[in-house]
């Protein structure tokens, strides 16, 4: 009999399990489809040696001490600030836009108070600002938007940025000075030795069970357990009752090249002339000191599986009645970016997971208390407890 079905073991299924066998000595299950730990931020070494990451760049960055401090349990840091270039008219210039950026683009050689006015004689105002082309277009004007902007995001979402909530480019910053970190977070960090082993250490408690290759919905009922952590996506635990909420999916073409490194920065974006969207060099990533380089090219596409939740009005309104049922759904907890639709990064879905084990304690403290009340009552019958998922 176990305590706990939690399904899927990234970041938030992972960090569940831990707090509850190590935090709440509750005896977990921790169901996975795939072959391995570690979620979309599984990382392993190739056949070259090069250690790599299976689905693509995962650059761990925060401001939440309390995520720091926690993850650090189970890993050392190696300091890391990311930086990305964009491929732009034959050159490849900083991105997000920076003041190194413009005067490269346009051969000028202006300061951060010229290119604040540079910027602004280029944007084009607008009174309201709802997609992600109003984003852009509002704060440096529609030929850098073209350049940078338009073509990356039809391919990384199969939609025009018109098309699409403003928060998938608010994302990005402009910049007036030189700064051309991709992220400005407090803490900017790389798991030492890898995603994988920092994984491996948070589920190493004999509280934990781990199924591999195994989907849920096929155990759920040669399993005993009370309650369910989910971590999938919110329309298949529902059996797509009201359709499909879509997402985008990659497709990774992983190559190593013989040479010591490939390209000039860990990122490179190519917002217009090729098929993918970015090629990333892991040796810059994780600091290995290898001879040869391993890369990987990213294809966006619409198939495949769901990485992307598509931030639209009316993705957002299906998910608001998926989320209704989720609510009214005794003994499941729905936790991460799948289980809630949300274009979370690894931080946010990691707060969210310690929120809920919080949340999980409160409920515990809570019923404890209701019950201790009631028993002291005349004639008390003693609290039911929290409803339950089905058992076997």
């Amino acid at each position: 009999m176990f305590d706990y079905l939690i399904v899927g073991a990234g970041f938030a299924g992972s960090i569940l399990a831990e707090r509850l066998a190590c935090g709440s000595n509750k005896k977990v299950l921790l169901c996975e489809k795939r072959s391995h730990i570690g979620g979309n931020a599984y990382d392993e070494y190739d056949r070259h040696g090069i250690l790599v990451h299976r689905y693509g760049p995962h650059i761990f960055h925060t401001n939440s001490r309390e995520v720091y401090e926690y993850l650090s349990r189970f890993t050392e840091w190696r300091p890391y600030e990311h930086r990305v270039r964009a491929s732009v008219d034959g050159m490849t210039v900083p991105i997000p836009i920076n003041l190194d950026t413009i005067n490269e683009l346009y051969g000028m050689k202006l300061n951060s108070h010229e290119v604040e006015k540079f910027l602004a004689s280029l944007a084009e105002p607008r009174e309201t600002v709802t997609t992600s082309e109003d984003v852009v277009v509002s704060k440096v004007g529609r030929k850098l938007y073209e350049k940078f902007f338009r073509g990356y995001t039809r391919k990384q979402w199969g939609l025009d940025p018109s098309e699409l909530d403003s928060s998938v480019i608010a994302r990005v910053p402009v910049r007036t000075n030189r700064d051309d970190r991709y992220f400005t977070d407090m803490y900017q960090v790389m798991p030492l030795d890898g995603y994988t082993k920092m994984f491996e250490r948070m589920l190493d408690h004999p509280n934990i069970k781990i199924l591999l290759n195994a989907d849920y919905r096929e155990i759920k009922n040669e399993i005993r357990f009370s309650e369910v952590i989910y971590t999938g996506q919110i329309d298949e635990f529902f059996d797509f009752r009201y359709g499909n909420l879509p997402y985008r999916s990659l497709r990774f073409k992983h190559e190593t090249k013989d040479c010591e490194f490939y390209q000039q920065a860990p990122v490179v974006n190519y917002p217009n002339e090729h098929a993918y969207t970015r090629v990333t060099e892991f040796k810059y990533l994780t600091g290995q000191k290898h001879p040869k380089s391993s890369i990987v090219f990213e294809f966006p596409c619409a198939d495949g599986d769901p990485y992307y939740p598509v931030p639209q009005r009316q993705n957002a309104e299906l998910y608001a009645r998926y989320k209704a049922l989720a609510d009214s759904t005794p003994g499941v907890y729905f936790v991460g970016r799948l289980a809630t639709y949300k274009y979370y990064n690894m931080d946010q879905v990691a707060a969210q997971a310690l929120s809920t084990y919080a949340k999980i304690c409160g409920e515990r403290r809570a019923e404890s208390n209701l019950r201790m009340a009631q028993k002291a009552l005349p004639g008390g019958n003693g609290h039911k407890g929290l409803p339950v998922a089905a058992t076997t």
